[in-house]
Order: structure tokens, then sequence, then C-alpha cells
């Protein structure tokens, strides 16, 4: 994939981290047509590419992480009922099948769409000024896809909370923390250095051990404890040779650079 041939956000590989900026400040970072088939390229990149072990997905401009869907463009879906998706699974990694770690940086608003992002992060941080809110009811629309997918990670009331009271209330950056939310409150200027800290000390440990253990927790959520058990011990039983073999592979090059 070329990374240099996207418009609506910017994406970098460095260091085994993939950073992806979404770059439509002028509309505040809403998801278009065009960002959704981005997006679920760039999962697919990820998900193939050896050499992506964490990703970053920040975002441009002053005021929003992201306010959702643009509303001036709007967005496909298709005329057949039947044939109809949701437009946020290209935006979601795990239902793109891609287990690489997902740090969120958030600042500003993030809105609606927004969530489809941090509702299959693994780490999300925020600024001070972060606020997040779900506005659909307030434009008449039923409040369904975005807000089930949040009441997979965070208390069902404040799900419910956030979607009755739509433009009229947004959640602040400590209480997103307070709830488990988001895990870290910084300032607006270490927002974006302390995701590639974490990035960074994430893609440097063994690539099949930290995928085995995404994926395994998450489809847990799906299923009972046991059945969820079971596979847990499948993935360890997958992953483990995987990962120290990767261990061994780093010790035998950390010992030849020092050799030179």
């Amino acid at each position: 994939m070329d990374l240099s041939g996207l418009t609506t956000v910017i994406a970098e590989l460095k260091d085994h981290v993939l950073t992806i900026t979404l770059d439509r400040p002028d509309r505040l970072n809403s998801f278009t047509n065009t960002m959704r088939r981005e997006f679920f390229d760039l999962w697919a990149y990820a998900r193939e590419e050896a050499d992506v072990h964490v990703i970053v997905l920040r975002a441009n401009g002053e005021r929003a992480f992201s306010t959702g869907a643009d509303v001036k463009e709007g967005t496909f879906l298709s005329e057949n009922v039947f044939s109809r998706r949701d437009p946020g699974i290209d935006l979601s990694p795990k239902h793109n099948g891609c287990w690489k770690p997902l740090i969120c940086a958030v600042h500003g608003m993030a809105a609606g769409g927004a969530l489809y992002w941090l509702n299959e992060a693994d780490i999300i941080i925020a600024s001070e000024d972060a606020q997040f809110f779900d506005p659909h009811v307030s434009y008449g629309m039923v409040a369904a896809l975005e807000p089930i997918g949040l009441a997979h990670r965070i208390p069902i009331g404040e799900v419910l909370r956030m979607v009755l009271l739509g433009l009229d209330e947004r959640m602040s950056a400590k209480r997103a923390l307070e709830i488990g939310f988001i895990s870290e409150i910084v300032t607006r200027a270490e927002l974006w250095p302390r995701a590639q800290e974490l990035a960074e000390r994430i893609a440097a440990k063994p690539a099949a051990a930290i995928q085995g253990s995404v994926r395994a927790i998450w489809e847990s959520k799906n299923t009972g404890r046991t059945a969820a058990l079971a596979t847990g011990m499948y993935y360890t039983d997958i992953g483990n040779p995987l990962g120290r073999a990767e261990v061994v592979r780093s010790e035998v090059a950390t010992r030849e650079y020092q050799v030179r």
C-alpha cells in the first residue's frame, strides 16, 4: 500500500509504529466515504504488514479529534435495506480483523461516529480539553450503533446519559477517566509524544505475544467464560512459541550488534 497516496489522513510507519493522523481539520475531521475506504485499506495493510506492531490514531486541528460522519457530504448506504451494512465498520480495526494494538490520542471534541475508533481502541489517552458526546437524538436520529459498542467498555448508565442528553451535555476528560473510558489525561502539548512513547514500548515486545493477547481478550467479550478460556488456551498454544522465537531472534541480533 502506498501510504503517501492517502487524502483524508496522514500515515507514517516508523520503528514498527504506524501513526495515522486524521487530516480534515476544516471539517472537524469528520469521516466521508473516501475516509472510510482509506481506513478499510489501512486496516488491511496493518493486518498483513509484519513491520507494523502498533497503531497510533490522532488528529490534526485545534478543535476536534473527530465529530463523526460529515453531515454535509453524508455517507453511502445501499438503497436495498437487506444489503445495508453499518458504515462505521470500515473504520473499526477489530471488525476488519486487525489485532495490532490501537492507541487513540484524543483532543477536543470526540462525537458520534468518532466512537467507532474509540470503541475498538486498546488504549485511549486524552488531553485536558477532550469532550465526548453523541448528538444523534438532538438531530432526531436513533443513537444505536456507536452506543452499543460503547456499552461494551463503560457502564450502561453512562452510555444512556450520553445518548439521551445529546448536545446538551459533554463528558469531560476527567469524567471519562473516572469511569475507565480513557486511561490517562495529559496536557495538549504532551498528548502526541505520550501516545508515541506508549506505542514504542509496546512495539518493542514480541509482536506475536501482543497480537494473541489482544485478540484473546477482545474475543472473550463475545462469548461465555468457559468458551473464552478455551479459546485463550488455544491462542496461548499458538502464540507462545512464536513470541519466544521472536525474543531469541532479538537477543541474537543484539549480541551480533554488540560484537560488531
